[in-house]
């Protein structure tokens, strides 16, 4: 299979990981403008369950060095297979929560409550977990990541002075977030953490990976039929309306916005062998402030804003690169 031997290589990684996980959710503005979330959904766990498949057959079987993807997954342990299966379980469950929580309190609340508590949570556990890296430059990082998404809250209240912020969109923001905080732990614990000659019962990347995407799609015929029949907000949708109403660009722009996360998570997962699980998490989580990025200088969401708005908007953006420096050199201080 495919390994990266170098710090450098898995950084540039991981950023493409934070490009990724900041970036799919445009192909969710640009769907649900035709349709319900949850039909978009369908398409997009889909999309990653192939983008999953593809990469195991392709990077993670070839090469000499450690297991071919089918080796790999016929080899792995019932626990293992379980913990990948689980972490799909879960990160299904907390995006569909977050996404919930983004339709009724807004981004201002729902992102920097839900991804900062998933930063936050997700590093500390697995840096238990696995403790590679500096933790004063690793957490000191994060600290100002957080910062950096807490100033972009302030920008965006600032933006929509007036309106009401809602108490379940809070809380659901909270219970995304917690959840959110421990997915990635259970694919880790699956996965070997010497991908040349990988632990036996423990899986490598691609394998784990294709069994957490299993777990995702697997999960959304509980989850998400329950958002589509029982929404928290809006009218509800049938199975019948995803055949009915969709046509062959709306369904590829859903897979589309699936293989764009997955590639996300496959990187984060290959690059965890030299950068450790919690530098790959803390780094794939700043993904909120390329979401933000794509709203300031793409979708142009602050064009009109007042300057003390603006002003948080470049604080934001400081504090951010600031802080994403600290995680990167954590590995090497």
């Amino acid at each position: 299979m495919l390994i990266i031997e170098s710090y450098t290589t898995a950084v540039i990684l991981l950023i493409i990981t934070m490009l990724c996980w900041g970036s799919w959710a445009n192909t969710q503005k640009l769907a649900t403008q035709k349709w319900p979330f949850q039909l978009f959904y369908w398409d997009y766990t889909l999309g990653i369950v192939l983008l999953a498949l593809v990469f195991g057959l392709t990077m993670g079987s070839s090469g000499e060095m450690g297991r071919s993807f089918f080796n790999d997954l016929q080899q792995a342990s019932g626990s293992a297979l379980r913990s990948a299966f689980i972490g799909g379980i879960i990160f299904n469950i907390a995006n569909l929560l977050l996404v919930a929580a983004i339709d009724i309190a807004g981004m201002a609340v729902a992102f920097p409550v839900g991804i900062g508590l998933a930063l936050v949570l997700g590093v500390v556990v697995n840096y238990v977990a696995v403790p590679v890296g500096n933790p004063w430059m690793l957490f000191g990082g994060v600290l100002l990541v957080t910062v950096a998404i807490i100033l972009d809250a302030l920008a965006y209240r600032q933006k929509e002075q007036g309106k009401s912020v809602s108490n379940k969109g809070l809380w659901l923001s909270i219970i995304a977030g917690i959840l959110m905080g421990f997915f990635f732990r259970f694919v880790a614990a699956a996965v070997a953490t010497d991908f040349e000659y990988p632990q036996e019962g423990l899986m490598t990347p691609y394998s784990a990976v294709f069994v957490f995407s299993i777990g995702i799609f697997l999960s959304n015929f509980i989850w998400n039929t329950f958002f589509m029949y029982r929404p928290l907000k809006g009218e509800r949708v049938t199975y019948g309306e995803y055949f009915s109403r969709g046509n062959l660009r709306l369904h590829l722009i859903g897979i589309l916005g699936g293989v764009i996360w997955c590639v996300g998570m496959s990187f984060s997962m290959i690059a965890s062998e030299q950068a450790g699980f919690a530098i790959s998490y803390g780094l794939g989580q700043g993904a909120t402030m390329v979401a933000a990025a794509w709203g300031v200088f793409v979708w142009k969401e602050f064009a009109e804003a007042p300057s003390k708005t603006q002003q948080l908007i470049y604080a934001m953006f400081t504090f951010f690169i600031i802080g994403l420096a600290l995680v990167i050199i954590a590995r090497v201080v």
